[in-house]
């Protein structure tokens, strides 16, 4: 289905969603070889933060702390393309939060910035010294780093977070370390981690990787333009090709779409959509309660809840009674939404 798009407000959301995603408030600054007036002397957070969970959550409110106490600049240290995928030699990794999306997240945590480094041959062969003097000190002076407890950098992983406290020590910048985060604060011995979440999402179950995340899981793309079937069965959607290497279960989804600052409701479809065409991966968004063009927009789409798995229907007539009963039940898990 697809078509132009929109809907009436709800509140519920825990964060606020960028409607047309600006990352607002964050530099974004890749391969620095200095760093930038206003940014020198930062702490920062270093890891790949895929995600921004709740474990990454910790880790970058200690350093916001070291921060305001140097009285320096608060800033991520990440890598793209994912460390994974480059020794691949191929997308392997599932990512949460493409870098744009990672952008947002992080944007949300009131950082100031987000230095970004390829991650190619030469930062792969770099030592974890070399690392420490070229990056850290060299490219961005930072005054503190903090990093999760099993956090490793440079060649062969030999950079520990206690390799990390001693170049510190040597070199005059603070260290500190977080320990695991648990992804059940009443008793799980499990800490949060990416891998964990992109097992819930990979079976739809998106209440468990909203509890992992600390945040619904969301997407951010651009409105493409579809085969517009949608709007002939009366449910116009906004259509998004999300990043190749999305594994999100195929499924029909309770979302919520901000769009020119206000939260609206929708019910979602992922998938190759049998009945039709059974095409490469689409996202549609009907929006509801809305009519408006949405074509060419960056969006952004929270999922609430799952409905139901995606499935081959016998004709559109019987598609269009499975959609109306997508609609009511996304309304409810929304409605429920507190």
């Amino acid at each position: 289905m697809s078509g132009p798009v929109s809907q009436s407000p709800t509140a519920g959301l825990s964060g606020p969603l960028v409607p047309e995603p600006q990352v607002p408030g964050l530099v974004v600054v890749t391969d620095p070889a200095a760093p930038p007036a206003g940014l020198e002397g930062a702490v920062v957070a270093i890891g790949n933060f895929d995600g921004v969970h709740r474990g990454h959550a910790v880790v970058i409110a200690q350093a916001e702390a070291m921060a305001r106490r140097l009285g320096k600049p608060c800033a991520v240290l990440t890598f793209e393309p994912h460390p994974a995928d480059y020794f691949a030699g191929r997308p392997v990794i599932f990512r949460l939060t493409p870098e744009r999306a990672k952008a947002i997240a992080l944007a949300r945590l009131g950082l100031e910035a987000m230095f970004v480094f390829t991650f190619d041959e030469k930062l792969a062969t770099l030592s974890a010294e070399s690392f420490v003097q070229d990056i850290l000190i060299r490219s961005l002076r930072i005054s503190g780093a903090v990093v999760g407890y099993d956090f490793h950098f440079g060649k062969a992983r030999a950079g520990s977070p206690e390799f990390l406290r001693d170049a510190g020590t040597r070199h005059g910048f603070e260290v500190e370390v977080v320990e695991k985060v648990l992804a059940d604060p009443d008793g799980s011995p499990e800490a949060v981690h990416s891998a964990a979440t992109r097992v819930a999402l990979e079976t739809g179950d998106v209440a468990q990787a909203r509890r992992l995340l600390g945040h619904d899981f969301f997407v951010v793309g651009e409105v493409i333009h579809g085969q517009k079937l949608g709007r002939e069965l009366g449910f116009p959607t906004a259509n998004l090709a999300l990043d190749p290497s999305c594994r999100l279960r195929y499924g029909i989804y309770a979302v919520r779409v901000a769009i020119d600052g206000v939260l609206r409701d929708g019910v979602a479809s992922y998938g190759r959509r049998p009945t039709v065409d059974d095409g490469a991966p689409l996202l549609e968004i009907y929006v509801l309660d809305f009519s408006g063009d949405l074509y060419g927009r960056m969006l952004e789409i929270a999922f609430v809840g799952w409905i139901r798995p995606e499935v081959k229907f016998d004709g559109l007539d019987a598609l269009v009674v499975q959609i109306e009963d997508d609609v009511l039940k996304a309304r409810a898990l929304l409605a429920a939404r507190t």
